[in-house]
C-alpha cells in the first residue's frame, strides 16, 4: 500500500500530465483549470484517506530498560533517620541484620549486625515470632516477657518491605506495666488498709449494742478507746491520701513563692515537740542562726519535714536523740533527720517511697503509721527539685536526708 507521500506525488504528477495533454490537445484555459482543480481535490482527497503509516524506528533510541528500584535500607536518608530514633531499630534482609541504631546495639550488643535476627534476639516468643516473616502473612505485635533481664517487658513489631527486606521495632513497656501494677496494688492497698480498721469498728458498736447497757463502765470506755483509735487511723489514712493526690497534681507546676525553710523546720518541730510530749526532750535541733531562702509551698514543705520527724520519733528508741539538721552545701541546703532505732535492711530501702509499703507491719500499725509518710515525702520533694536519700544500718538507725535548690542572691 501506498503512503501518503507516495499517494500525493502520484496525484500531482497525473495532474501535470492533464494539464500537458489538454494545451496540447487545443483546449481552451477553463478546461485547463477545471481539469487542475479536479486533479488537486482527488490529490487530497486520496491523502486525506490513506492511513498513517507506521514510523520507522530503525533510527530511533533505544527505550531504556526498568531499573531496580533502590534500597531502603541502604538509602543514606534512612540511614540518617535510623540514628534519631530512641527506641530500638533493626532492618534486616533475609533474615539477616544489615544496619541497627544505637539503642539496638546498646541493648543487643554490638556483635548483631550481620548475624541472623533470630539469633539476635534472643528470646523464645522473638524466635518463634521471625520464623514466621516469611511466610507473608502480617504479623501481630509480640510480647517479650523478661526481657532482656526478669522483670522487664518489651513488644516487637514489623514492617516488612520489598523483597524481603523488613524493619523490626523494639519499644520498652516495662515502665507502662509498673505503673499499672502499682496503681492495681494503690487500690487494693488502699481498700485493705480502709477495710480494717472499719471492721474492728464495727465488730465493738455491735458487742456494745448487743450489750444494752448491761456492761461495766471500765470495759465500755476500753471498746470506746479502741472505737477512737481505729476511726482516727482510718481519719489519718483518708488525710494521707487526699494529700498525696493533691500533690500529685501539683507535682508539675514549680512552686513561685519565697519561703524560709529553717522557720518551717523549726515550726514543725515546735508542733511535734507538744503532740508528742513522751519524745519532745530527745528532739535535738542543728538549724543555724541564718535563713534558707527557698522557692516552695509552704504547706508542703511543712507537710515533708512533719513526716520525716514524726517518723524518726516513732521508729527511734525512746530516750534516744532524734536530731534534725540544716546544712548548707553550695548552691543547695539538706534537711536530715537521724533516729537511733532498729534501722533497715539494705534490701528494703529501694521501696520505702512506695505507696503502703512497711517493713515490719505489726509494729507500723502499732505506732500509727498507714504506710502513705515517705511516699508524700518523696512526691514533695520531687516538685521542689530536692533529691531524697535515706540510709540505714541496721541495729544502729537510720537517716533521711532531701537535699532542696537554695533561692540564688540575684
Amino acid at each position: 500500500m501506498f503512503d501518503r507521500l507516495s499517494s500525493l506525488v502520484i496525484a500531482l504528477t497525473m495532474i501535470v500530465i492533464a494539464a500537458i495533454f489538454a494545451v496540447l490537445t487545443g483546449g481552451d484555459l477553463l478546461a485547463i483549470a477545471i481539469m487542475s482543480f479536479a486533479g488537486c481535490a482527488g490529490a487530497g482527497t486520496v491523502y486525506r484517506a490513506l492511513p498513517l503509516a507506521a514510523p520507522d524506528r530503525s533510527g530511533a533510541l533505544p527505550v531504556p530498560a526498568e531499573t531496580a528500584p533502590i534500597s531502603l535500607l541502604r538509602h543514606p536518608d534512612f540511614a540518617h533517620w535510623v540514628d534519631q530514633e530512641k527506641e530500638p531499630l533493626l532492618g534486616t534482609a533475609d533474615n539477616i541484620v544489615t544496619i541497627a541504631n544505637d539503642a539496638a546495639v546498646r541493648l543487643l550488643g554490638r556483635h548483631i549486625v550481620g548475624a541472623d535476627v533470630r539469633t539476635a534476639i534472643r528470646h523464645p516468643a522473638a524466635t518463634e515470632w521471625l520464623s514466621r516473616i516469611q511466610g507473608g502473612t502480617p504479623l501481630e505485635p509480640v510480647n517479650l516477657i523478661d526481657f532482656p533481664r526478669p522483670g522487664q517487658r518489651w513488644t516487637m513489631r514489623i514492617a516488612a518491605l520489598s523483597g524481603s527486606e523488613n524493619i523490626i521495632f523494639l519499644s520498652d513497656r516495662s515502665a507502662i506495666d509498673a505503673a499499672d501494677r502499682m496503681r492495681s496494688d494503690f487500690v487494693a492497698n488502699a481498700s485493705h488498709e480502709l477495710r480494717t480498721p472499719l471492721a474492728a469498728i464495727l465488730g465493738y458498736v455491735e458487742t456494745l449494742q448487743e450489750m444494752n447497757g448491761e456492761t461495766d463502765a471500765p470495759t465500755r470506755d476500753r471498746f470506746l478507746s479502741i472505737i477512737e483509735r481505729e476511726a482516727r487511723r482510718m481519719q489519718q489514712l483518708v488525710i494521707d491520701l487526699l494529700s498525696i493526690s493533691r500533690v500529685e497534681a501539683d507535682r508539675f507546676r514549680r512552686p513561685t513563692a519565697t519561703v524560709d525553710l529553717a522557720m518551717i523546720v523549726r515550726t514543725a518541730i515546735g508542733q511535734l515537740s507538744d503532740s508528742e510530749p513522751a519524745r519532745a526532750k530527745d528532739l535535738v535541733a542543728k538549724l543555724g542562726d541564718g535563713a534558707q531562702p527557698m522557692l516552695g509551698d509552704e504547706a508542703q514543705l511543712s507537710q515533708l519535714a512533719h513526716n520525716i520527724i514524726s517518723n524518726a520519733m516513732k521508729y527511734g528508741h525512746a530516750g534516744t536523740p532524734v536530731t534534725v539538721e540544716l546544712v548548707r552545701e553550695g548552691s543547695r541546703v539538706r534537711l536530715s533527720v537521724s533516729d537511733q532505732g532498729d534501722g533497715i535492711a539494705p534490701d528494703h530501702l529501694p521501696r520505702l517511697t512506695e505507696r503502703f509499703y512497711r517493713v515490719d507491719e505489726a509494729r507500723s500499725r502499732s505506732v500509727g503509721g498507714t504506710g502513705l509518710g515517705l511516699a508524700i515525702v518523696k512526691h514533695i520533694g520531687e516538685r521542689h527539685q530536692g533529691q531524697l536519700d535515706i540510709d540505714s544500718e541496721v541495729g544502729r538507725g537510720t537517716r533521711v536526708s532531701v537535699t532542696f535548690p537554695l533561692l540564688s542572691e540575684g
